[in-house]
C-alpha cells in the first residue's frame, strides 16, 4: 500500500532551480525590453 504523505518531506530543488532560473530570465527580459524602448525613444525620434 502506498506510504502517507508527509509535509515538507518532498525533495523540490529542481523545482526551486527552474523557478530561480525562470524570474532571473523574467528579470533580464523585462530590463532588456525597457532599455530597447529607452534607446528607441532617445534615437528613433
Amino acid at each position: 500500500m502506498a506510504e502517507e504523505h508527509k509535509m515538507g518531506s518532498m525533495d523540490i530543488s529542481q523545482h526551486k532551480g527552474a523557478w530561480e532560473a525562470f524570474v532571473k530570465m523574467t528579470i533580464w527580459g523585462t530590463v532588456s525590453v525597457v532599455v530597447l524602448l529607452v534607446l528607441m525613444a532617445i534615437f528613433v525620434v
